[in-house]
């Protein structure tokens, strides 16, 4: 992690830096705000390593003698089938062509992509148990 927010704020000051170079040569308006996204973006992935860095102390990866074994451990949870990506995806087809064809069709893309969002992320859930 180290190694990580230390690249991403070396970016941000350079992109900084080239931000200013960029504005005093004559740059365009549209040139020397995207350098300055870039810079802000930068900053904002460079914060964020920071603070999981402080979060979760030294990691494997900041080993100089650490193994690929130390990594090692649960990933996560990645569900085996699922059948909710596709009327997402054809939901968001939708609504992205309802922009080109009509209104009425954005809405029913939008509308169809409500319901298969909430779909999608309660897949697992079971229904009447409480959580408290």
């Amino acid at each position: 992690m180290k190694a990580g927010y230390k690249l991403f704020y070396f970016l941000a000051v350079f992109y900084a830096v080239v931000d200013v170079v960029y504005w005093q040569v004559g740059g365009e308006p549209l040139g020397v705000t995207a350098i300055g996204l870039s810079g802000g973006l930068a900053l904002t992935i460079g914060f964020y390593f920071w603070t999981n860095d402080k979060r979760l102390g030294q990691q494997p990866s900041d080993n100089d003698e650490g193994e690929i074994a130390d990594l090692a451990g649960e990933l996560g949870f990645f569900s085996p089938h699922s059948w909710w990506p596709l009327p997402l995806a054809l939901s968001a087809c939708t609504a992205g062509l309802g922009l080109v064809i009509g209104w009425w069709l954005t809405v029913i893309g939008i509308g169809a992509l409500v319901v298969s969002i909430i779909g999608f992320t309660t897949e697992y859930e079971k229904p009447g148990l409480s959580t408290h």
